[in-house]
């Protein structure tokens, strides 16, 4: 059996899965999503990541016409419908619905759910075993005065330049900053840098999409035992790290060991990035949101 996708209560097979031309959330990235993980059948933190996209249609003044126990539910349907009991991934998208040309949304018809499930694999395993590296590109973040990155849009153009300057350089991801300057994220992933015992990530502040597995990472590092800080980050920062890592749901946690040509410390995957990619995976396998 082919995949499915869900649109509007009814599922479709991909090659028929079809919006209309007039959707807003084509024409102008008028529409949030959420990217979600299953393993072995557990949907992980599905809770949070439909709270936080409730939050983002809130912020953009967007009706998503179900609950959130019934978006829940469509995203189970879905999961079963397509047989996906492994690990899989799911994108949960609201566009703003079918309107007229023009940039008024409130012209726009109800808004349209769509779910999508299948597999993701952004990096190689060996990546995942020696690392990844990566370059501080030229484009910066969003000012979040301007489109606040904790709104996770359907507008991603800010994003995909950066990773187009990323591949041009050579290299498997890129850092973004902001506009003062200080280290922001990824082109889609959170990061982290670790010096001592301290485990430092960007604050909310610095203009970044507040990770659900960024958050559940900072959890895991207090349990440990390490001191954990939000603070602003320079180039320098991370040049100097003992360990440097990323973070993202379609991710998990994958290791840095190379910035701006420069090797962090001895250039391989340090032991307390991996040990929290132990923990972090140990996470997933409870069946607990």
């Amino acid at each position: 059996m082919g995949l499915k996708v869900y649109i509007n209560g009814k599922f479709y097979p991909k090659e028929d899965a079809k919006i209309s031309v007039f959707d807003h959330g084509l024409l102008y990235g008028d529409g949030i999503f959420e990217g979600i993980r299953c393993y072995n059948g557990h949907i992980f933190k599905l809770n949070k990541h439909i709270d936080r996209l409730y939050n983002s249609a809130k912020a953009i003044a967007l009706r998503i016409p179900l609950t959130k126990d019934e978006l829940k539910d469509a995203v189970k349907a879905t999961l079963e419908t397509n047989n996906l009991n492994a690990d899989s991934y799911i994108r949960l998208i609201v566009t703003r619905g079918i309107g007229k040309l023009g940039l008024d949304p409130f012209n726009c018809s109800e808004s349209q759910i769509i779910i999508i499930t299948d597999f993701i694999e952004l990096y190689s395993k060996e990546l995942y075993e020696k690392g990844l590296d990566a370059v501080i590109v030229p484009t910066i973040r969003n000012h979040s005065e301007a489109l606040n990155p904790k709104i996770k849009s359907l507008n991603y153009l800010n994003n995909i330049l950066a990773k187009i300057e990323c591949i041009n350089a050579g290299a498997a991801e890129g850092i973004m900053l902001n506009k003062d300057g200080y280290v922001a994220e990824g082109t889609g992933d959170n990061i982290f840098l670790i010096k001592g015992n301290k485990l430092i990530t960007p604050p909310t502040c610095a203009g970044i999409l507040v990770g659900i597995t960024r958050n559940t990472v900072i959890e895991l590092a207090a349990k440990e035992g390490m001191v954990v800080k939000e603070e602003q980050i320079t180039r320098y920062d991370l040049y100097v790290a003992d360990e440097c890592f990323l973070t993202g749901t379609a991710v998990s946690i994958i290791p840095v060991v190379k910035i701006d040509g420069r090797a962090i410390s001895s250039g391989q995957p340090g032991n307390i990035t991996l040990n929290l990619l132990n923990k972090y995976q140990e996470l997933t396998k409870q069946r607990s949101d």
